[in-house]
C-alpha cells in the first residue's frame, strides 16, 4: 500500500477504464481506487479511512444525471480528504455554477468533454505536484520520475534554504562566543589534520607582525589560542592601541572581505597559535564543508559587529565628553557674565547710597518735627492725632480677611459702616468714647474722624517714604551681593513684614489691581531677610508682569507639615497667563526667562531665588494652568537654621 490514495468517481465504465489506463503512471507512489456510483465512491473513502491513508487526489465525473460537483464539494468536511485535490469532469452542463465553485476554491480544476489527448494525464501531475509540495516536504525527490520535475527540484532547494536560514538562525544564536569559537576551531582543525601544505595552523612568538595599516591583506588570522593587540596612528602618526584580541578573534576580516587595505596593524602580545587563510584555502575549507559555513559566517558577523559596537560605544563617549566641555564652556562664560554683572552693580550700588541715606536722613529729621508740632497742640482730638500718627508709623500688616470681620463687628456696635471702616482703618475700633459720639452725633464725629485720617495718612506716608528708602537701600546691599560675598547673618523676624515692604514698592503697579492677603499667625522665621526681600521682590515682579487687564495678586501663608517637618509656606498667585508644562521644567535655569516682548529680564531672577530659598534649606515649587493662573510657593522650614 502506497502512503497516497486517488479516486475515479465516474458512472460510465468506458470513461473508468480511460481514466484507469491514464492513470496507471502514477500507480507507483499512488493507490489509484475506480467507483461508478456515488455510493462505492463512499467505499472507498472509508476504504482509505480504515488504513489511515490520506487521498491525493478526487476526479469526479458530472452530467445531467450525476452529481459528481456536490460530492467534491462534500469532500471539505472530512479530515481524510479536506487537502485532497478536487478536479471535476464535466460535460458542459450547468457550467456558471462549477465555474462559480473553481473560483470559489472548493474545486482545484475543472476539465470539459470532450479531453484532449494527455488532458487528464497533464492536470492530474500537476495537481498531484502541488499536493505532494504541500504535504511532502521530506521526499519531494521521490516523485520527481512521475510528477512535474523541475517544480520538486526547485521545492526541494527552496526548503533547504529555509532550513539551513533557519538553522543558521534559530541554532547558532544560541551560542556563546567561545562555544562557537571551538566549533569553528575543530572543524579547521579536522580539515588541516591531514593535508597542511602550506601550513596554515601556525605558531607565532610575541612581537610578531601580522597585518600592517594601510598595506594590501591577502590572509584571514583566526586566533586558536595567544593576545594580539590592533594599534591606529592618530593624526601626529603615533601608535595607538585600540583593542585587543584573543581566541575565537579574527585579524584582518575586514580588509580580507573587501579587499582594501588594512585598517590597523596587528602585533602578537605573547606566543600565538593561528589558522592563516588565503582566499583558495578559505574557499576549499568552505566547500568541504557545508556545517563549517554557517559556523564561520555567524563567527565573522559576530566580529563585526563587536567592531561596530566599539566604534558607536566610542562615539557615544566622545559625544559625552564634548557635552562636558561644552558644558564647562558654558559655565565659564556664565561666570565672566556675573563677573561684569558685578562690575556694574557695584558702580550703581555706590551711586545710590548718597541719595538714600540722604532721604533716611530727611524722613527721620521730617518725623520728629511732625511728632513735636502735633504734640504743641491743646484739643483733645489733636493730641490723640499725635497717636494715630505714631501708630500708622509702626503698624504691623494686617489681611485684607481680618480687616472686614472687624468691620463687620464694629458697625454691628454702631449701625454705620462707612464709620466703621475709618475706625478699623485708624485703630479705634474697640474705643468705647468714639463708639459713643458717634451715637450721639454723628456728623461731627465724622468731620473728627477725617481731621484723624489725615493723622494717619501722613504716618502712613511717611512710613511709607522710610520703608522705600530703607528698601533701596536694603537693595543696594543686595546689588553689592551680586559684586562680593555679603555678611549678612541668619536672625529671626516675621516675614509678613518683608512681604508688606515689597507691596509698597509696587504700589504704584498694584494700585490698578486687586490684593488679596490671607495671612496665617506665623512664628518668627530664622532667616537672612535681605535675601528673601530679593525672593518676594522676585516673585511679586513676576505676577504683575503676567496680569491680565484686571489683575488680582493673592498672597497666602500657612503652617504645612511635610515629611514629619513644619513648614512656613507663602504662596504668590497671579490670575495670569500662565506658564506650560514643558516650560515650566526651565522656569529656574539661569538665563530663561518667560518676559513677554518688550519686557526686560535677565534670565537670572527665578535662578537667584532658588539658590537663596536652597541655602534656607527650603524649596520653591511653580504650579500653573495655562490662561488661569501661577502660582509659586516657597516652603522656609520653621526649625532655627543650623
Amino acid at each position: 500500500m502506497n502512503q497516497y490514495a486517488l479516486l475515479c468517481l465516474d458512472n460510465n465504465p468506458i470513461s473508468i477504464e480511460q481514466l484507469r489506463s491514464e492513470l496507471s503512471v502514477f500507480t507507483s507512489k499512488f493507490d489509484v481506487h475506480c467507483a461508478d456510483s456515488i455510493e462505492d465512491a463512499h467505499c472507498a473513502l472509508q476504504y482509505c479511512l480504515d488504513n489511515n491513508q490520506p487521498v491525493a487526489l478526487v476526479i469526479a465525473s458530472h452530467h445531467e444525471s450525476f452529481d459528481g460537483a456536490s460530492f467534491l464539494i462534500q469532500l471539505d468536511k472530512s479530515p481524510l480528504t479536506k487537502s485532497a485535490r478536487k478536479i471535476l469532469v464535466s460535460c458542459g452542463q450547468d457550467i456558471q455554477a462549477i465555474l462559480s465553485a473553481v473560483n470559489e476554491g472548493r474545486l482545484d480544476h475543472c476539465l470539459t468533454k470532450p479531453l484532449q489527448d494527455n488532458l487528464v494525464y497533464k492536470t492530474v501531475q500537476k495537481e498531484l505536484t502541488t499536493f505532494v509540495v504541500e504535504h511532502d516536504k521530506e521526499n519531494l525527490l521521490s516523485y520527481s520520475l512521475i510528477l512535474e520535475q523541475q517544480r520538486l527540484l526547485r521545492a526541494h532547494i527552496d526548503q533547504k534554504m529555509a532550513s539551513y536560514q533557519a538553522g543558521f538562525i534559530s541554532d547558532h544564536h544560541r551560542l556563546s562566543d567561545a562555544q562557537l569559537a571551538e566549533q569553528v576551531i575543530d572543524a579547521l582543525s579536522q580539515f588541516f589534520a591531514d593535508n597542511d601544505e602550506n601550513h596554515a595552523i601556525r605558531q607565532y612568538s610575541s612581537d610578531h607582525l601580522l597585518t600592517i595599516e594601510g598595506d594590501e591583506n591577502r590572509f584571514l588570522w583566526f586566533i586558536t589560542s595567544g593576545e594580539v593587540a590592533l594599534y591606529k596612528k592618530d593624526e601626529l602618526g603615533m601608535q595607538r592601541e585600540v583593542v585587543r584580541h584573543s581566541k575565537g578573534n579574527l585579524v584582518g576580516g575586514m580588509s580580507f572581505v573587501t579587499g582594501e587595505p588594512s585598517f590597523s596593524t596587528a602585533i602578537t602580545l605573547t606566543d600565538t597559535q593561528v589558522i592563516k587563510l588565503d582566499r583558495d584555502e578559505f574557499s576549499q575549507v568552505m566547500q568541504s564543508n557545508t556545517a563549517l559555513l554557517p559556523l564561520f559566517t555567524n563567527l565573522l558577523l559576530r566580529h563585526f559587529n563587536r567592531r561596530l559596537q566599539r566604534s558607536i560605544n566610542t562615539k557615544l563617549t566622545l559625544q559625552k565628553t564634548l557635552e562636558s566641555l561644552e558644558s564647562a564652556h558654558q559655565q565659564l562664560i556664565e561666570r565672566e557674565k556675573m563677573a561684569m554683572l558685578g562690575q556694574l552693580v557695584a558702580g550703581v550700588a555706590h551711586e545710590l547710597n548718597n541719595p538714600i541715606a540722604a532721604i533716611l536722613r530727611g524722613t527721620d529729621t521730617l518725623t520728629e518735627n511732625i511728632h513735636q508740632l502735633v504734640v504743641r497742640q491743646n484739643n483733645s482730638s489733636e493730641y490723640q492725632g499725635d497717636e494715630i500718627l505714631t501708630r500708622a508709623l509702626s503698624s504691623r500688616p494686617s489681611s485684607t480677611a481680618d480687616e472686614r470681620l472687624r468691620t463687620k463687628e464694629a458697625e454691628q456696635k454702631m449701625g454705620d459702616r462707612r464709620l466703621a471702616k475709618k475706625l478699623v482703618k485708624l485703630g479705634l475700633e474697640n474705643d468705647r468714647l468714639w463708639i459713643e459720639r458717634i451715637k450721639r452725633d454723628k456728623d461731627q464725629a465724622t468731620a473728627d474722624l477725617i481731621e484723624l485720617e489725615n493723622f494717619h495718612l501722613t504716618g502712613a506716608t511717611l512710613r511709607s517714604i522710610n520703608v522705600c528708602a530703607q528698601r533701596i537701600a536694603d537693595m543696594v546691599k543686595s546689588l553689592k551681593g551680586y559684586a562680593r560675598a555679603d555678611d549678612e547673618t541668619f536672625h529671626s523676624v516675621d516675614i509678613h513684614e518683608g512681604i508688606e515692604d515689597t507691596l509698597v514698592i509696587f504700589e504704584n503697579k498694584l494700585k490698578l489691581h486687586k490684593v488679596v492677603k490671607h495671612y496665617s499667625d506665623l512664628p518668627s522665621i530664622r532667616c537672612l531677610p535681605i535675601a528673601l526681600q530679593q525672593v518676594w521682590t522676585n516673585l511679586i515682579s513676576n505676577a504683575i508682569d503676567a496680569f491680565p487687564d484686571n489683575g488680582c495678586l493673592t498672597i497666602t501663608t500657612r503652617i504645612a507639615i511635610r515629611e514629619g517637618k513644619h513648614w512656613a509656606v507663602v504662596e504668590i498667585k497671579d490670575n495670569g497667563c500662565g506658564i506650560s508644562k514643558a516650560l515650566q521644567q526651565q522656569i529656574f535655569a539661569l538665563n530663561f526667562t518667560t518676559k513677554r516682548e518688550g519686557n526686560f529680564g535677565l534670565g537670572i531672577g527665578l535662578s537667584v531665588c532658588q539658590q537663596i530659598i536652597q541655602q534656607h534649606g527650603g524649596t520653591i515649587e511653580v504650579e500653573s494652568i495655562v490662561e488661569q493662573y501661577t502660582k509659586m510657593s516657597v516652603w522656609l522650614p520653621i526649625e532655627a537654621h543650623a
